[in-house]
C-alpha cells in the first residue's frame, strides 16, 4: 500500500500514515515541494517513528533529467508520467484538483470550513473562490479577479465559473456547438497582444482579493 503523503502537512500525513498501517507500511508518496529535500525528511520521520522498511515514491513531472539529479535522495522508486506520454514538443496541460473547503457535518447545507495545502511549489488557499472576468467599456477583457466572497451583480464582469454537476445531476451539458460557440466568445474578449505566443506570461492579468488568507 502506498499512501500519498504531501496533500498538507507532510510531516502529518506521516504520522497518520504509519499510525493507521503500522511500521510495515509499503511506501509513501511525494509529489510537490523540493523533493529531494523532503525525501531525506520524510525518511528521517519514517525511520524515527520505525517504519524502517517503508520505501519513499517520488512523481510530479519527473523526467530523466530530475530523476538523476535526485540519485542522492534516499528514495526507491519514481514515477514518471506526463513526460513518458508526451515529447517535449507536445503541451500539457498542468492542472491539478485541490481540495479548498470540506465540512465536517453531513448534508448539503454544512458549514464548509476553509482547507489549504501547505508545501513548497503547490500550494493552496483555502476557502471557496468566485472568479470573475473584467471587461472595459469596448467588451475587452483586463484582467480576472479572484475572490472569497460572491461577486457583486452590479459590477461589470462575466462570472467564470459556471456549475456542472448540482447533487449528483448534470446541469451544465453543452451541445459541441454551444461550446464550440462559448470558446469563440471567450477568445473575442481577450485583447490582441493576449493572443501571441508566448511561454510563461498570462493572457491577462489575473488578481487575487487580499483578504484571502485562507
Amino acid at each position: 500500500m502506498t499512501r500519498l503523503v504531501d496533500t498538507f502537512e507532510v510531516a502529518a500525513a506521516v504520522r497518520a500514515a504509519v499510525e493507521l498501517a503500522g511500521p510495515d507500511l509499503g511506501a509513501v508518496r511525494i509529489d510537490s515541494g523540493d523533493l529531494a529535500v523532503v525525501a531525506r525528511q520524510v525518511r528521517a520521520l519514517l525511520d524515527e517513528l520505525g517504519a524502517h522498511k517503508t520505501r519513499i515514491v517520488l512523481t510530479g513531472d519527473l523526467d530523466e533529467y530530475s530523476i538523476a539529479a535526485l540519485a542522492t535522495a534516499p528514495v526507491n522508486g519514481y514515477g514518471v508520467g506526463t513526460a513518458l506520454v508526451t515529447g517535449s514538443g507536445a503541451p500539457t496541460a498542468a492542472l491539478v484538483y485541490k481540495l479548498v473547503a470540506r465540512s465536517r457535518e453531513p448534508g448539503a447545507d454544512a458549514r464548509l470550513e476553509p482547507v489549504a495545502k501547505h508545501s513548497v511549489g503547490k500550494p493552496s488557499r483555502g476557502g471557496r473562490k468566485w472568479a470573475v472576468r473584467h471587461l472595459d467599456e469596448g467588451g475587452t477583457a483586463v484582467t480576472e479577479r479572484v475572490t472569497v466572497t460572491p461577486p457583486d451583480p452590479s459590477q461589470p464582469g462575466r462570472e467564470l465559473l459556471q456549475p456542472l454537476v448540482r447533487r449528483g445531476e448534470i446541469v451544465g451539458r453543452q451541445t459541441l456547438e454551444q461550446a464550440r460557440q462559448r470558446h469563440r466568445d471567450s477568445l473575442a474578449e481577450l485583447p490582441p497582444f493576449a493572443l501571441q505566443l508566448s511561454r510563461g506570461y498570462p493572457a491577462i492579468p489575473t488578481v487575487m482579493d487580499a483578504d484571502d488568507h485562507g
